[in-house]
C-alpha cells in the first residue's frame, strides 16, 4: 500500500470527491494467473473466490440475490429496516465506512436513520467495482442531500490505512461476506481490522446462522440456475483471459453442506479429462473427470461462537440482531481492547 495513500483520501474527503482509486486495485492478468496456477497445484485443487467478481460475475450476483432461495440478502436488510434507528441510537453520529459495498442497496437503511442536518454524514464505501461504486453514488445522491459520499474503489485492505482518520466511525461489513474467508485470511482480516479501528469505535457485522441443511443447500443451488452460472462464469474468465481451453459444458456447479467444518463448500466437477492451460504461465494442469476444484465457501455461524472468537480480537457485543427465524444476524460490536495486538494469535492455516 503506498504511503501516499492516506493523504489522497484526506484531499478527496476535503475536496468532495466522489471516488478515489486505491494503489493495486486493478488486478494483472499475470495476478490473476499466479492465483489460478497457486491453486491447481495444491492437493486438494482451489481457486481463490475474488476471481469471480469480473463484470459480468457481479451482473450474476446481483441476480443471485433476487432469487426465492437466496434469503440473505432480504432477511439482512428485513432487520436492517427494523433496527438501524436503534444501531444510530447506541453508537450516536457516526462516519460510516462500508466494506464490500456493492450497490449500497441495503445501506440506504442506516443512511436513513444516521442522517441529521445537525451533523453531516460522511459514507465512505469501499468496493473493487467502479461501476458499482458510481451506480451507488448516483442513486445516493438522489436520496440523500445531506450524505457526503466518498468512496474508495479499492480492496478491503485499501481502507484498513485511513481508517484512523475517519473516527468517531462505524465500519460496516454485510452479507456474511466474513464467511468466504478460510481460518488464515479470517485471522488476517481481524488483526488488520483491530490494528486500524481506534478503541470506541463500532463495528456492524452480517453472519449468516447454521439453520436447516435443506435451506441452506437451497440457496446456493437456485432452480433458475444463476448461481451455477455465477460459478461456470470464473472458468469463462479463465478461457477468456488466461486462454484455459476448458470446456464448459463439461464442469458442473456443485454446492454441498460441510457439517465438520460448517460451510457450504461450493465446486465445479469436471464431467470429462480435461487440461487447463494457463497462457501467461505456459503451464498446463491435467483435471481427472470426477474430480472437483473448490471455488467457494460460505462459513455459518452460532451467536455465541463468533462473538467469543471476535473477543479475543478485542470487540465487545453490543447488541445481536436476528430475524424472527433467527436464520441471520446483524452484530453491533465495539472496540475495546488494543492489547490483543501485543498477544500472539494461533490459526489454522487450512482450506
Amino acid at each position: 500500500m503506498s504511503s501516499g495513500f492516506p493523504a489522497r483520501f484526506r484531499e478527496a474527503v476535503g475536496s468532495g470527491a466522489t471516488l478515489v482509486e486505491a494503489p493495486g486495485t486493478r488486478e494483472s492478468r499475470l495476478g490473476f494467473a499466479r492465483s489460478v496456477a497457486a491453486g491447481l497445484s495444491d492437493e486438494p485443487k482451489w481457486l481463490h473466490c475474488r476471481f469471480l467478481y469480473d463484470a459480468e460475475g457481479s451482473r450474476l450476483f446481483e441476480t443471485i440475490t433476487e432469487q426465492p432461495e437466496y434469503y440473505l440478502t432480504r432477511t439482512e436488510a428485513a432487520i436492517l429496516v427494523k433496527h438501524a434507528a436503534d444501531i444510530r441510537t447506541i453508537t450516536g453520529p457516526r462516519t460510516l465506512v462500508e466494506l464490500g459495498s456493492g450497490y449500497s442497496v441495503k445501506t440506504e437503511h442506516l443512511l436513513s436513520a444516521y442522517v441529521d442536518e445537525d451533523n453531516p454524514l460522511l459514507y465512505v464505501p469501499v468496493d473493487v467495482s467502479d461501476t458499482a461504486l458510481r451506480e451507488a453514488s448516483k442513486a445516493i445522491a438522489e436520496q440523500f442531500a445531506d450524505v457526503q459520499f466518498t468512496g474508495i474503489n479499492g480492496t478491503y485492505r485499501s481502507a484498513f490505512p485511513v481508517l484512523r482518520q475517519l473516527s468517531p466511525q462505524m465500519v460496516i461489513f454485510l452479507g456474511s461476506s466474513i464467511g468466504n474467508f478460510n481460518p488464515a485470511e479470517t485471522t488476517a482480516f481481524w488483526r488488520n481490522i483491530a490494528g486500524h479501528l481506534p478503541v470506541g469505535d463500532f463495528l456492524l457485522l452480517g453472519v449468516d446462522l447454521v439453520k436447516d441443511v435443506a435451506v441452506l443447500e437451497a440457496a446456493y443451488n437456485d432452480a433458475a440456475g444463476v448461481t451455477a452460472a455465477f460459478t461456470k462464469n470464473y472458468f469463462v474468465r479463465m478461457n477468456r483471459e488466461l486462454r484455459s481451453g476448458i470446456d464448459i459444458r463439461q464442469i458442473e456447479h456443485v454446492a454441498i453442506w460441510n457439517p465438520e467444518l460448517g460451510r457450504i463448500e461450493i465446486y465445479v466437477r469436471f464431467h470429462t479429462d480435461q487440461e487447463i492451460y494457463i497462457e501467461p504461465l505456459d503451464e498446463r494442469f491435467k483435471i481427472s473427470a470426477g474430480e472437483r476444484i473448490l471455488v467457494e465457501i460460505s462459513r455459518k455461524y452460532r451467536l455465541p461462537e463468533v462473538t467469543e472468537e471476535l473477543g479475543t480480537f478485542g470487540f465487545e457485543a453490543r447488541r445481536a440482531f436476528t430475524d424472527d427465524k433467527e436464520w441471520f444476524a446483524l452484530l453491533l460490536l465495539e472496540r475495546t481492547d488494543d492489547s490483543v495486538l501485543r498477544r500472539p494469535l494461533y490459526s489454522a492455516t487450512t482450506r
